[in-house]
């Protein structure tokens, strides 16, 4: 009697539905809201830790277990997550070896390596279902492409950005310093395959399979590509000066065209050869006056981050919306200095902007002269209030002030105990339908609401105390969203 009445009474601290969103096994950490967390220490070693994004901690909450991490997975540099929700996987490239780790989210374990680029891999890709992996291994001069249960090794000097679509049927290469773009062709199998026109490299040698080919196109320092929702068209993002170029903007490709499988059958960079450049009302390339090396999509715009060249000879980072449906933009919106390579959507009408190196522009000049106002603020992340106009409101965050009488300083400084700076931000996920989102912020685990709160308004930190990590953080990932896209 005392047994059962001691189990009757009991409080139960986490509550498991029977079914879970789309058959979504609970996981032995028993979180379901999970922020999976890639750190190293000191470049040597390193792991994946989970975070429970709903309560904001990294243990139980009973404090019986300090800690939940990804079993069996180790990389010394794990610089950059794929996440794929939909498909309870995610991806971890390792910089040092180039391995691409693969992770079970339903058995939170490794599983092994999906691929491996070599070392000092800049970029990697993976199609959502596992059936292809690119990567960018820039210091062979290789694209090396996972295809079929094959590795291929396709000379591209330089190449330094590899790009696979949702429909996982596009594979594209960037080089660097160059102002044109590949992609990956497929050729029919027969026992005496015909070499495309004007292809770069084809493996394996003797009877190739994979070719790498020109992309007919007017591009300027490519940096990246985005596809539309719909799949139907490949934005190109130009950095253009931001990367010694001429003009930013973005290409508009017909993204059937760049199937895996569309062999071309002339040179695709001679004369009167068929484009994949998209008719529109407009020039193509659109010019992007904002600059712009990252973007992300709600169907409506096209959101577009970069840097402007200023008259000083810095750069100013600016935000540009392209109207979808007209192909217009509007004026350019100031967010944060410094590289741009992280947008993300979340909850609340919300914008996240994510860079580096963001205390080297117009920003931490003005700071260098006394300037304590929010237009001297060198911070990373950028938080967009979208409004549905084309003049959304933009602030910095932490939005911190150096004045002399009464300065605001950053909630959670870093180990380095800058008050004033975070650091390059690396990683950001949102945590769906919570109103938050984390990020890997100056190596740090710093996590912000999206909505306003008890704590202050929209973009307020939320206190870190409880989710740092033992480490260098460098990327996040939601591992519960609902769709890949998400994140």
């Amino acid at each position: 009697m005392a047994t059962l009445g001691l189990t009757a009474c009991a409080n139960r601290i986490y509550y498991y539905p029977e079914y879970n969103y789309a058959g979504r096994p609970t996981p032995p950490s028993g979180l379901l809201q999970r922020v999976l967390v890639a750190y190293t220490s000191g470049g040597t070693s390193g792991g994946l830790q989970i975070l429970d994004g709903l309560r904001d901690i990294r243990s139980n909450v009973q404090n019986t277990i300090p800690g939940f991490s990804i079993s069996g997975y180790s990389a010394a540099d794990p610089i950059q997550i794929l996440n794929y929700p939909e498909e309870t996987t995610g991806y971890v490239l390792s910089y040092t070896d180039g391995t691409l780790g693969k992770v079970n989210y339903s058995t939170e374990a490794s599983a092994g390596s999906a691929a491996s680029f070599g070392s000092t891999t800049p970029s990697a890709a993976a199609a959502s279902d596992g059936s292809i992996f690119a990567g960018a291994a820039e210091q062979a001069g290789t694209l090396v492409v996972s295809y079929g249960g094959s590795t291929f090794y396709l000379n591209l000097p330089n190449v330094d950005k590899a790009v696979i679509d949702q429909g996982n049927g596009v594979i594209l290469a960037m080089v660097r310093n160059s102002n044109t773009m590949y992609r990956v062709v497929k050729l029919p199998a027969t026992n005496n395959p015909v070499t495309p026109p004007g292809a770069v490299d084809c493996e394996p040698l003797l009877l190739p399979v994979l070719c790498v080919v020109p992309v007919a196109g007017t591009y300027d320092r490519p940096t990246d590509v985005k596809f539309s929702l719909d799949g139907t068209t490949a934005y190109v993002l130009n950095s253009g000066p931001e990367y010694g170029g001429t003009t930013a903007s973005v290409t508009f490709l017909q993204e059937g065209a760049l199937n895996i499988n569309s062999v071309p059958t002339v040179n695709p960079l001679s004369p009167g050869a068929p484009s994949p450049m998209e008719t529109l009302p407009v020039a193509n390339p659109v010019p992007i006056p904002g600059g712009v090396t990252a973007a992300v999509s709600d169907g409506t715009y096209l959101y577009l981050s970069g840097q402007q060249l200023q008259p000083s000879g810095l750069f100013a980072g600016y935000l540009t919306l392209l109207n979808l449906a007209t192909d217009q933009t509007a004026a350019p919106i100031s967010i944060s200095d410094g590289t741009h390579t992280r947008m993300l959507l979340a909850d609340d009408n919300t914008l996240w902007i994510g860079s580096h190196l963001c205390a080297s522009g117009v920003r931490a000049a003005l700071a260098a002269k006394g300037n304590t106002t929010q237009a001297a603020n060198t911070n990373c992340l950028t938080m967009v209030t979208l409004n549905g106009t084309t003049t959304p409101t933009a602030q910095i965050i932490p939005a911190v002030s150096a004045t002399a009488t009464n300065p605001v300083t950053v909630p959670y400084p870093n180990t380095n105990q800058n008050l004033y700076y975070y650091g390059d931000l690396t990683g950001i996920c949102w945590v769906q339908g919570y109103h938050k989102v984390y990020t890997a912020y100056g190596g740090q685990i710093h996590a912000f609401y999206t909505d306003a709160t008890s704590v202050g308004p929209a973009g307020s930190e939320i206190n870190n105390y409880y989710i740092t990590v033992q480490g260098t953080v460098l990327d996040v990932a939601y591992m519960d969203a609902l769709t890949n896209s998400a994140d």
